[in-house]
């Protein structure tokens, strides 16, 4: 369950600000969907047990783990964001929170059941020091979930260039990666979506997609786009993962966040556009009144008589 503390909305006088490198609470939209789902997601893996935000940043993800796990330590090298996620969400007890390098963290192996990072890979070049760390704090039964930007999607794709991105990967990359030290990896994909949802009761269990297409009409071939960023689920073996099956999950927020903006969009739009032809109507009247004022003095006044 989300609580609207977990969520990140007390107000804070010294907020931290948004530079891009880090999401914050305070963004809203597409980008707290993608973001927050990750780890509402997560959130359900890591009941009861003891977990490792890795790259924690300002600490909202972490305060979100702590309302279903045991325990959640949150680490990132930002003194800055530390100290602020110190002061936001301190008051949990199963919370905490530390400076340090992901790539050299200051823990014994074994010493969490979880490791969660996510928007971390792809902002350091040295990914085998990461993940062999993360590997290592990692009970043998333990599980890391992390997620990545598809380089050919996120960046080529859709043409997108983030400056704090240094090293993104392709799918088969990470999956390299990942697999050079957990034998099992699954991977699940992610893409912020435009739907228009139908549904029987009160918990549906089952998704069925539709897609219409201007050319081929309508569809129904799952999941049709590509996904932008990439879930990855990584564990001693297959056993130690949790049963995923063809699953799809959804989410969203309550104020409705996306839909506001949209309709604020469009409402706007609407007024610039009567605005626009007012004034359009308005320099036209100007443009008719300077033209009867240049012609000569006869041609008026014979028009007047």
């Amino acid at each position: 369950m989300q609580s609207y503390k977990a969520l990140g909305f007390r107000i804070l006088t010294d907020d931290l600000t948004f530079t891009g490198e880090r999401f914050t609470p305070e963004c809203v939209r597409e980008m707290r969907y993608e973001h927050y789902h990750r780890y509402a997601l997560a959130s359900i893996w890591c009941a009861d047990e003891r977990v490792l935000d890795a790259a924690c940043g300002e600490g909202y993800g972490s305060a979100l783990l702590a309302e279903s796990a045991r325990s959640v330590h949150g680490v990132d090298l930002s003194t800055a964001a530390i100290e602020h996620a110190r002061r936001r969400y301190g008051e949990e007890a199963s919370l905490q929170f530390s400076v340090a390098d992901v790539t050299d963290l200051p823990f014994a192996e074994n010493s969490f059941d979880r490791v969660v990072s996510f928007e971390t890979l792809e902002h350091l070049t040295a990914h085998e020091d990461l993940v062999s760390e993360f590997r290592r704090v990692l009970r043998p039964e333990g599980m890391l979930l992390l997620s990545s930007p598809d380089k050919a999607i996120y960046t080529e794709k859709l043409g997108n260039q983030n400056e704090f991105h240094l090293r993104e990967l392709y799918l088969e990359e990470l999956q390299d990666l990942l697999g050079g030290s957990f034998p099992a990896v699954r991977i699940l994909r992610q893409k912020l979506m435009f739907h228009s949802v139908i549904w029987s009761g009160n918990a549906p269990t089952e998704v069925q997609f539709q897609h219409i297409d201007t050319q081929a009409g309508l569809t129904e071939a799952g999941m049709a786009h590509d996904a932008v960023y990439f879930i990855a689920l990584c564990a001693e073996q297959e056993s130690y993962l949790p049963e995923l099956g063809d699953q799809v999950w959804m989410f969203d927020d309550l104020e409705e966040s996306v839909y506001a903006h949209y309709y604020h969009e469009i409402q706007k739009n609407m007024a610039a556009g009567a605005l626009l032809a007012e004034r359009e109507a308005e320099i036209e009247g100007l443009k008719l009144a300077l033209e009867a004022q240049r012609r000569p003095f006869w041609r008026r006044w014979i028009r007047r008589g």
